[in-house]
């Protein structure tokens, strides 16, 4: 009961450490460009009609797919624990081909250069 009792305490202590200094660190004076609902650099008076590049339109799905393919794929090691573990990794390995096949036609077609 001595070592439960320990572990919250120092839990708490170190919450409450790090809460108090959380509080502390940040710049208390903010300047203007903080104070903008726009930080990221746009002007907001500007319009809002701009070109947008289809290219990074593109890598940014691209980036998309293969996060979305990693958090599919996470679960992938409990998977042998399974009646069936050879036709999870089967499918899993589907799924890595397929996405390597789209990112190599992908490649080979042009669409990841920026500069021309």
């Amino acid at each position: 009961m001595n070592l439960i009792t320990t572990i919250f305490a120092i839990t708490a202590l170190l919450s409450i450490i790090l809460a108090t200094v959380s509080f502390w660190l940040p710049l208390m004076n903010p300047d203007h460009e903080k104070l903008s609902p726009y930080e990221c650099g746009f002007d907001p008076l500007g319009t809002a009609r701009l070109p947008f590049s289809l290219r990074f339109f593109l890598v940014a799905i691209l980036f998309l797919l293969f996060d979305l393919e990693i958090a599919l794929l996470l679960p992938l090691p409990w998977g042998d624990q399974l009646a069936s573990p050879l036709l999870t990794f089967l499918w899993a390995t589907t799924v890595l081909i397929l996405l390597t096949l789209g990112l190599i036609y992908e490649w080979l077609q042009g669409g990841l250069e920026w500069a021309e």
